[in-house]
């Protein structure tokens, strides 16, 4: 863990993501990054100078298949000494039930990201934390490239002047096989995800097409994130 919260430090000063006093809402789905990300960032809380206060928020989706079980992130929260938020939604039964869209995740995503602005805006938290890595940057830049035809990712901060909100990414420099290694190793829970369309999206599709290429030629995702830092691409 001391590695990624390394990672989490150096992203956090170079992006200059958490001012001293700063209200941070941690956005926590359960799955090993977000939880990675919860932990370093209440460790770092004491550590940078003039240090920031942390709120955990996580969004119960509503899907048809049940709530997830949050109980682990509560304890979690409870020996970090972080508040814990769980925000209410019926998200899954809108897009899965109701709608019944054929390609929900675009839908999903959007009114997750939309419930998440809403709690971070009601707990006076004006810096809302995602738990993106590198290789998810890696990943979009593919998935739109192949998909949209555009050179596009997301940023390690990203201003919403309308929301009065700033996203920031503290693991945008660390790799998915760290996260994963220092969450095993550190004895962290993970919940499971309800979502029905989980490991069947274009994503995962694209993350097992980088994952292959960088079997075949070692190095490959770190090269394609290297690209987004060297030129400068959408605010890297």
């Amino acid at each position: 863990m001391q590695r990624v919260m390394g990672q989490m430090r150096r992203a956090i000063q170079e992006y200059r993501m958490i001012p001293p006093g700063a209200r941070v809402a941690a956005a926590v789905s359960g799955g090993k990054d977000s939880v990675a990300m919860l932990a370093g960032l209440a460790r770092l809380r004491d550590i940078l100078p003039g240090g920031f206060s942390l709120t955990a928020v996580s969004v119960e989706m509503g899907f048809p298949g049940g709530r997830a079980d949050w109980q682990p992130i509560r304890e979690l929260c409870d020996t970090l000494a972080v508040p814990f938020v769980l925000w209410e939604t019926q998200i899954g039964e809108i897009v899965f039930s109701e709608r019944r869209e054929k390609n929900p995740c675009s839908l999903c995503s959007r009114m997750r990201r939309g419930a998440l602005l809403e709690a971070a805006v009601s707990l006076g938290c004006p810096i809302l934390a995602l738990g993106h890595h590198r290789d998810d940057a890696a990943e979009t830049l593919l998935l739109n490239l192949t998909r949209e035809g555009r050179i596009s990712c997301f940023s390690p901060v990203t201003v919403l002047e309308d929301r009065g909100i700033t996203l920031i990414r503290p693991l945008c420099l660390a790799g998915e096989r760290e996260i994963a290694r220092a969450v095993r190793t550190s004895g962290l829970p993970a919940v499971k995800s309800r979502c029905p369309a989980d490991h069947t999206t274009a994503r995962q599709q694209v993350k097992e097409l980088l994952r292959q290429l960088d079997k075949q030629d070692p190095g490959t995702a770190r090269r394609v994130f290297g690209a987004l830092r060297r030129d400068r691409l959408c605010g890297w």
